[in-house]
Order: structure tokens, then C-alpha cells, then sequence
């Protein structure tokens, strides 16, 4: 499976990045992943038109998943052999022309979340839905 999680501007803090990269590579376990950031939300429309991807959104007014329903829409859609792009918008979230363009529209829950730490959040939640999928003790251990 590919996928690709893009976020709406530069890592600011050392720790976010050192995270957004341990968890890019635990991913790297079990799928082919790629982490971009990206200048603005047209850049970002820009990649998403111009790939195969299928566009998931993070966004406030989007679905609400439990890990296990993350790990099964994983797996529908690795059966389904769509690459999948993640994306976190930047501080002020997502337009309409966006989540129009989405093929999914994801939440991470009604509470507000800086935007570098829910690319974090996501990113540890698609490892933690992997390692359901494989039977990993990660998930039950927490």
C-alpha cells in the first residue's frame, strides 16, 4: 500500500519533526510511505489533481473514526489498491474547494487541535491501525 501524508507549511518546533519522522518510519514497516510538506492549500490541490491518490482530509466537520475503524478502512482500501493521501491543513484548516475535492473527510475529534500536533496524532494513529491489522501487541499494550 502507498501512502502519502502532506502538511500545510514548515515543522516549526524540532519535536514535532522528530516525531512526524519516527512515526513516518514505523509506518515504513508496513506500508511505502512518504511524508511532503507543502507551501499552501493550493499546492496541496495542486499534488492531489495531479496524482492517483485518493484525497483524505483531516478536518474538523469530517467522520469520526475509532483506531480499529482507521485500521479497517486501511485495509478496505489496501484491498481496493488505492494509494492514499493524508492531508493536515495549516492553521486555519481546509476550504470548501478542499473538502470538495476530498474522497474522504476525516476527524480527529470535536476538539481543537494545533495543526503540527494533529499531523502528529494522524501519523501515530495510521501506524497504530497497521499494527491492529498485523495482530502487533502495540495497540492492546496501551
Amino acid at each position: 500500500m502507498k501512502i502519502k501524508v502532506a502538511w500545510v507549511g514548515k515543522t516549526k518546533e524540532a519535536a514535532i519533526q522528530s516525531l512526524t519522522e519516527e512515526y513516518l518510519k514505523r509506518i515504513s514497516r508496513y506500508a511505502e510511505v512518504e511524508g511532503v510538506a507543502v507551501k499552501d492549500e493550493a499546492a496541496l490541490l495542486t499534488m492531489a489533481s495531479g496524482s492517483r491518490y485518493k484525497l483524505v482530509l483531516l478536518d474538523l466537520r469530517g467522520k469520526q473514526y475509532s483506531s480499529e475503524e482507521l485500521a479497517a478502512f486501511l485495509e478496505r482500501e489496501q484491498v481496493n489498491a488505492v494509494p492514499l493521501l493524508f492531508a493536515v491543513g495549516g492553521s486555519d484548516g481546509f476550504g470548501d474547494e478542499a473538502r470538495g475535492a476530498a474522497g474522504f473527510v476525516l476527524s480527529l475529534g470535536r476538539m481543537t487541535l494545533p495543526h503540527e500536533l494533529a499531523r502528529v496524532v494522524m501519523l501515530e494513529q495510521i501506524y497504530r491501525a497497521f499494527t491492529i491489522l498485523k495482530g502487533h501487541p502495540y495497540h492492546v499494550g496501551h
